[in-house]
Formats: structure tokens, C-alpha cells, sequence
């Protein structure tokens, strides 16, 4: 644990080369796009004939979008290791 309690919120963010503001914001955006996506769900499940596939469309593109960033991340944090040993 870090001796800073300022750190526990931009440890995290700065691994994906971000600020905490920057963070808050898109991880709450993914957060509201999955309770919508569960929402869809649950209205689905008593009533199948609406949302047929919104809820799977959904957090297939969450998925993807995710993946994609997670990815970039993890590129661009071995760039940076790379350079630094240059």
C-alpha cells in the first residue's frame, strides 16, 4: 500500500495514462452503459419481446471498446519501458 492516500486515486488511472477526472469519466460512462444494458435485461426477461438483443449488443461493444483500450494500454506502457531503457 502506498504511504500517500492521494495515490490511491491516480495509481490505477495513471497505468492507462490518464488523470483521476479523466478516469472517473469514462469509467462512469461504462458503468451507466452496463446498468442500461441490465435494465434492457431485465425488461427483456419479462417481457421477451422487447430488447431482443439490445442487452448482448451492448456488452459486445462495451467488450470490444474495452478490450481495444486495455490493449493500446498495455502498448504504449511497453513503448514507454522501452524508451526508458534505450
Amino acid at each position: 500500500m502506498a504511504n500517500n492516500p492521494l495515490t490511491l486515486f491516480t495509481d490505477h488511472p495513471a497505468t492507462v495514462d490518464e488523470t483521476y477526472g479523466e478516469h472517473f469519466v469514462y469509467a462512469s460512462s461504462r458503468g451507466l452503459k452496463m446498468l442500461g444494458a441490465g435494465c434492457a435485461a431485465v425488461v427483456h426477461a419479462f417481457l421477451p419481446f422487447l430488447f431482443e438483443t439490445t442487452a448482448s449488443t451492448m456488452m459486445k461493444e462495451l467488450a470490444g471498446e474495452m478490450g481495444q483500450r486495455r490493449d493500446e494500454a498495455e502498448k504504449n506502457s511497453a513503448d514507454a519501458a522501452l524508451s526508458a531503457n534505450s
